[in-house]
């Protein structure tokens, strides 16, 4: 009668971190999409979250039998997230209206009479507007040398000016991965810009993905480059 054969040690090992690495690998992806919606879910419920909570407090005390159970963390946080998308849209079906116009040029005109608050709420708004619309004479999405020269950062250019000797900079965002909200402001010459064919939505997927999520050919090219014809089977297209 032939003995069962054993696996040996090594084989066993091999078979363990492959599997690891297999978890590894589809758990990844699972856990940036919870990070990052968990993020954005924290930051939309906390807005409302103080008179939801009240609310159901109160509902609570009042009508204890009934509805003494609605008072839980998870609930008044899901319903102050709801809250907050439906007077996100709300705000933005306003604001499209002359009615609506009108209010938020009121709400403007008192945020200018605070000094912290109006610096940093025209600041913002300025941001918002140039992402919406693309710089004259660059490109939105482009690559820069940072941290060092030699190695390459996606950046988003927010703004083009010149200095006291009319050379022409630009202030770059280069934001973090998986978290875009947290990065770097560079001022960059605009001749040391690479451009790129990326869109802005291109360009946030590839940075919340880690670089995984990205075309298979990047084309660009240094802003102070000629526009002259690449040469047979280079690997750098002209940006169209």
């Amino acid at each position: 009668m032939a003995l069962p054969t054993r696996t040996p040690p090594t084989a066993m090992r091999l078979y363990v971190q492959r599997y690891l690495i297999t978890g590894l690998l589809t758990f990844i992806p699972v856990w940036l999409t919870w990070v990052v919606f968990k993020a954005i879910f924290s930051l939309l419920s906390e807005i409302n979250l103080p008179w939801v909570t009240a609310l159901f407090e109160a509902l609570a005390a009042a009508y204890p039998r009934t509805l003494g159970h609605i008072n839980q963390g998870w609930l008044t946080s899901l319903l102050a997230f709801v809250a907050t998308l439906l007077a996100l849209y709300i705000l933005g079906f306003a604001a499209s209206r002359v009615l609506g116009r009108r209010l938020l040029g009121a709400f403007e005109r008192l945020i200018a009479r605070i000094p912290l608050a109006h610096t940093i709420y025209s600041g913002s708004k300025k941001l918002m507007s140039m992402l919406q619309t693309r710089p004259e004479g660059t490109q939105r999405v482009v690559l820069i040398d940072f941290p060092s020269p030699g190695l390459k950062a996606v950046g988003f250019v927010t703004r083009v000016f010149r200095d006291a000797d009319g050379a022409e900079l630009a202030a770059v965002y280069v934001p973090t991965t998986p978290n875009p909200t947290g990065g770097y402001l560079e001022i960059v010459p605009i001749e040391r810009l690479t451009s790129t064919d990326w869109s802005m939505d291109q360009a946030m997927a590839f940075i919340l993905s880690a670089g995984a999520a990205a075309p298979d050919r990047l084309a660009f090219r240094a802003s102070g480059a000629a526009s002259a014809p690449a040469p047979p089977g280079s690997e750098v297209a002209s940006e169209s």
